[in-house]
């Protein structure tokens, strides 16, 4: 018997046909109701099954397999399906699946929090709904190229407010509440639309403790707290003098020794489940209070790549290598700057010209975004979100 037919005689058995079934699929949050951790009670009665009782040699031999035989998606749902069945396969696949820094690759939900390859970036795009102001983000290269098999990484839904706009960002394509499990962050804006903040629903994986000041009580609950992990700032342009947008992103949760030598980013590991909802608590507390804990002390700075100016063809011009083809306000690259505030940060100079970020249209409401080490999906993501926000004093 194959090793794909182990894997879907496996789905008839344990009826996980949710995680592989086709059409507006999304990477299901562990806490979900297509989540490991759900469905291993409703494999306490399939103790007995031959699958669970594998030889741990067997067990692993079959998994390298199928992790290294399907690379791309749908056919990497297979991987997914791996750490379904009970807790010593989840175990033995998180083993097997390398985070996207080493392997490139994006097959769990907790991926998208993690940082891109050092080599290569990981090529998406995005498409926008005008009528309906939702942003859906897909893995691959565009929308001719992948058709249907386009693999729906994250959603946003923008929506208006008196003092600024905020975006909502979900796992799933139509579910935008924040007390679902889908929900994993948001970016909200000033009246301006020159500063976003970008808000996080689980902290940092950072080894700190709160001082006793910080702690929270028992009876608060910490379930609709939001963490800041980065701000965006665009400069005011007015008088429309300084050519294009000019735009700074402060990673709060990224220290700047990330991009010199043998530097590292503490990624999460696993999701939180804030979608379920515990004893009520007498009060809650809103975000931002926990947020100031969890910023580094000199955090990476990232700011636009300046454009030349092109003679023959009167505009701005950046090298996209041929991602980008459409002429737009809102095309940028990002790279790290090399100093902030008349302070140095000793980045090598080939960091210095590494585009960490790039984000452009091709298309009538089809952009490109490109990302790589150290920031993630999801910070990418807010990050080109921000550019689609009505700027009228910065451009």
């Amino acid at each position: 018997m194959s090793f794909k037919n182990i894997v879907r005689e496996f789905r008839v058995k344990n009826k996980y046909k949710g995680i592989g079934r086709r059409g507006r699929s999304h990477i299901a949050p562990e806490g979900s109701s297509l989540s490991s951790s759900s469905l291993l009670s409703a494999n306490e009665g399939l103790n007995q099954s031959i699958w669970v009782d594998l030889p741990p040699e067997l067990l692993l031999d079959i998994i390298h397999r199928i992790e290294s035989g399907q690379t791309l998606w749908p056919a990497r749902r297979d991987v997914v399906a791996c750490a379904s069945v009970c807790r010593s396969w989840r175990e033995m696949t998180k083993e097997v699946v390398k985070v996207p820094e080493l392997s490139g690759l994006l097959t769990f939900p907790v991926s998208l929090k993690q940082p891109g390859p050092r080599d290569a970036p990981i090529q998406c795009f995005i498409k926008r709904e005008r009528a309906t102001g939702i942003f859906r983000l897909y893995l691959g290269l565009s929308p001719a190229l992948s058709g249907d098999k386009s693999k729906l990484l994250l959603s946003a839904k923008r929506v208006r407010r008196a003092t600024g706009a905020e975006f909502v960002v979900s796992l799933s394509g139509n579910d935008f509440s924040r007390s679902s499990s889908n929900y994993i962050g948001k970016l909200r804006s000033n009246f301006l639309g020159t500063k976003f903040t970008v808000y996080e629903n689980q902290p940092p994986p950072f080894d700190r403790k709160l001082p006793p000041s910080m702690q929270v009580s028992p009876w608060v609950s910490s379930t609709s707290s939001s963490y800041n992990i980065a701000s965006i700032l665009y400069e005011l342009n007015v008088l429309r003098t300084r050519g294009p947008r000019r735009m700074q992103c402060i990673m709060h949760s990224i220290p700047v020794s990330a991009i010199q030598e043998g530097g590292q980013v503490q990624s999460p590991t696993e999701f939180i489940n804030q979608g379920k909802k515990k004893k009520k608590p007498l009060m809650d507390f809103c975000s931002g209070n926990l947020g100031e804990e969890f910023v580094v002390k000199e955090p990476l700075v990232l700011k636009n790549k300046s454009p030349r100016w092109h003679e023959q063809l009167q505009c701005w011009c950046l090298n996209f290598k041929g991602r980008v083809t459409v002429a737009s306000v809102k095309n940028f690259q990002l790279v790290a700057a090399a100093a902030e505030a008349g302070k140095n940060m000793n980045i090598p100079e080939e960091e210095q010209d590494r585009v960490i970020l790039q984000f452009g249209k091709i298309g009538k409401d089809i952009f490109t975004m490109d990302y790589r080490y150290p920031i993630s999906a999801f910070q990418a993501f807010a990050i080109c979100l921000s550019s689609f926000d009505t700027k009228p004093v910065c451009e």
